[in-house]
């Protein structure tokens, strides 16, 4: 870097450590991403800080193309996960202010500064920037509660047979995960069924999923694996009065219960001794059209936008498990 952008740097690292951030938080690489989140260049001053909407690859670009420093592609998590999280832990910043009902893995989740935070980059490094950021601290409690109300209205309850709630990050898996629960269950499972596991995708399986409700002595009583969770499916639910286990993927971005899930599946459950139901849930009809190929025989289908029928892939019996 030349000596102008070595400066910037450095002066956005003063910020951050007047801001309360922790060590690992005022290093270069979260310096230069609060200059790009700011649009502050090397040959601009603070006054013109501004508030962008800008997903991580932009954050990544502004730095490569303002500060000659360039990342790694793979450097995009770290970026999240060492600087975007504790930015937006610390009130300087908020995610997808244009849209908080995004999904959490969504490629469009994009960052902002606070309006707060633009002001006293306004005033840096002249002026009473050292007040302003004093009023704002104590401010951040007040900030971080309201944000969190914002994003809370946004999120997907969910409530048990057993009256037990919880609440799911926002985006259509985890709608879908909602309406397996209310709708599926309800209809096709009835007063016996026993939730025993729901998954989170505020990351997708790949990248190891979120447990969000295990009754982990309940699937132990029943002689019921308890499987990694991003091995386990969607949801697993158990009748207790015909003795089914019903094991439900519910399919916006990851796959049907194809033949070699089927397979993965039986495998894992083999030795439960209750009847194994699998199916497969869709939001709509065209995304249904989509994986149809894909669906193994044997297993069932719903589809959440006709709550009312399922599908069956059998060809010997309706509704039920089926025994190899």
């Amino acid at each position: 870097m030349t000596e102008p952008q070595e400066q910037k740097v450095s002066e956005a690292q003063i910020l951050l450590k007047a801001l309360g951030l922790p060590k690992q938080q005022y290093n270069p690489m979260c310096g230069l991403v609060l200059l790009a989140l700011a649009n502050v260049t090397s040959d601009s001053e603070w006054t013109s800080a501004a508030s962008k909407l800008l997903i991580t690859h932009s954050i990544m670009a502004f730095i490569r193309g303002e500060y000659g420093v360039d990342y790694a592609a793979n450097s995009r998590e770290t970026i999240r996960r060492q600087c975007l999280h504790q930015f937006e832990q610390a009130g300087l910043i908020v995610r997808n202010r244009d849209k908080p009902a995004r999904a959490t893995n969504s490629g469009l989740n994009n960052y902002s500064l606070n309006a707060e935070i633009v002001e006293i980059l306004k005033v840096y490094p002249d002026g009473k920037w050292e007040d302003e950021i004093n009023k704002f601290n104590l401010e951040v409690p007040k900030l971080t509660e309201r944000y969190n109300r914002e994003r809370d209205l946004h999120k997907i309850p969910i409530k048990l047979p057993n009256g037990k709630n919880f609440t799911l990050s926002p985006g259509p898996h985890n709608k879908l995960h909602a309406d397996i629960i209310h709708e599926f269950c309800e209809r096709f499972v009835g007063e016996g069924g026993e939730v025993l596991y729901v998954g989170d995708t505020a990351s997708s399986r790949n990248e190891g999923g979120k447990m969000l409700h295990l009754e982990s002595q309940r699937m132990e009583e029943l002689n019921i694996p308890q499987l990694a969770h991003d091995k386990l499916p969607d949801v697993v639910v158990y009748d207790s009065k015909r003795n089914w286990l019903f094991l439900i993927e519910a399919v916006t971005s990851h796959g049907p219960v194809s033949s070699k899930r089927w397979e993965e599946l039986e495998e894992a459950f083999k030795d439960s001794g209750i009847g194994r139901v699998y199916v497969t849930a869709f939001p709509d009809s065209a995304t249904f059209r989509k994986y149809a190929a894909d669906i193994a025989w044997e297993t069932e289908v719903w589809i959440a936008d006709k709550p009312t029928h399922m599908i069956h892939f059998n060809g010997d019996r309706f509704l039920g498990p089926h025994n190899s």
